[in-house]
């Protein structure tokens, strides 16, 4: 059986959310996965409502978040990562389906937000290890 991933990408920075995908999409495959749904969302934060119309769906077996936070010159990048983090843990305990962090930051700078491109893949080997696991 070919494990279904739905992807919930954050447009904001997206020249780096791009990249991310594009290697999510590429480990996913690599991996025997597919993805089968795609959401995008402005940003991070506005990622768990799209998480949750995708799990009500019921059409994909895990859902990967991919995005990434850059620090601003207020505390709002640690705000944004906290809020959704917590609402994509308590998405996934509430559906009884891994949704995987693929979310770089917060207080990071452009460059390592360019460093940590592969947050994706990470996620995305999360997402199909748990589905596996949890079987």
């Amino acid at each position: 059986m070919t494990i279904k991933l739905g992807f919930v990408v954050a447009e904001f920075n997206r020249d780096i959310t791009y990249m991310m995908e594009i290697e999510g999409r590429e480990h996913a495959k690599f991996l025997g996965a597919e993805v089968t749904e795609c959401f995008y969302v402005p940003g991070a934060y506005d990622m768990p409502l799209a998480i949750k119309k995708m799990l009500e769906d019921g059409k994909v077996d895990a859902v990967v978040t991919i995005g990434c936070v850059i620090e601003g010159a207020t505390q709002h990048d640690e705000i944004v990562v906290q809020h959704a983090a917590r609402k994509i843990i308590d998405l996934s305990l509430e559906y009884n389906k891994p949704v995987a962090l693929g979310i770089s930051g917060p207080g990071m700078t452009r460059l390592e937000a360019n460093e940590r491109i592969d947050y994706a893949k990470r996620a995305v080997e999360s997402a199909i290890k748990m589905v596996q696991r949890l079987g």
